[in-house]
């Protein structure tokens, strides 16, 4: 979860560059409200649901059930930069993992998604590793999920520009947002899928053909 892990967390907006163009997102208060409806309500909370039924499936050596959430992780996504940004990221730390902290049930996981052309998003691969080094399901998605905000606020720190302390203020105040979605995701099955945060696709879609550009997202 940490930053330093090199995925290429850094390199993705997750269209917050496009909003901040436009004049939606400008001071912390707007990326707060932005990050907290798409956390509560978009693609946050889809994000959470794929990382608990990863977690479940790892846990009961379910590969089979784990292929098909793997699958429709990697479909489920609104614009193609936001596949580009899950399933970069988790290619990136599964093949990470298997160098540093070597386990036969990630490596089973690699060959079955390669034999079937498939990309593992990185909620999938975050859901798996955490479930085989045993941390309960309620910490680890709690982790996933900080770490998700944290990444989106230090993007818009750089975009706003904010300051370091505001960026650490909004960090704090979308705690309470990380703790609800945790707590719905970890109970939450793949028939609760779904997204009501549509200017974050629309500005995932703009994003594509902006014209000046810091982020792939």
């Amino acid at each position: 979860m940490s930053p330093a892990f090199p995925i290429g967390s850094y390199s993705y907006s997750h269209a917050i560059e496009w909003a901040v163009e436009e004049g939606w997102i400008r001071d912390r208060e707007s990326l707060v409200n932005w990050l907290e409806a798409d956390l509560r309500y978009g693609s946050g909370r889809n994000e959470a649901i794929f990382f608990a039924e990863a977690w479940k499936s790892a846990t009961n050596d379910d590969l089979g059930r784990l292929r098909d959430i793997s699958e429709l992780a990697a479909t489920l996504r609104g614009t193609a930069e936001f596949a580009l940004e899950s399933l970069q990221q988790g290619t990136s730390c599964l093949s990470i993992l298997r160098e540093i902290c070597p386990d036969v049930f990630l490596t089973r996981l690699h060959e079955k998604l390669d034999e079937q052309k498939l990309r593992p998003s990185l909620a999938v691969v975050l859901g798996v590793c955490t479930a085989r080094n045993g941390i309960p399901l309620n910490f680890a998605l709690a982790a996933f999920l900080h770490n998700l905000v944290a990444n989106l606020v230090n993007a818009g720190v750089r975009l706003i520009p904010l300051g370091q302390t505001d960026g650490q203020i909004a960090v704090c105040q979308l705690q309470r947002a990380v703790i609800k979605t945790s707590e719905h995701g970890g109970c939450a099955t793949l028939d609760d899928l779904g997204s009501a945060a549509f200017m974050v696709d629309v500005s995932s879609m703009a994003h594509e053909t902006q014209y000046t550009r810091l982020f792939r997202s």
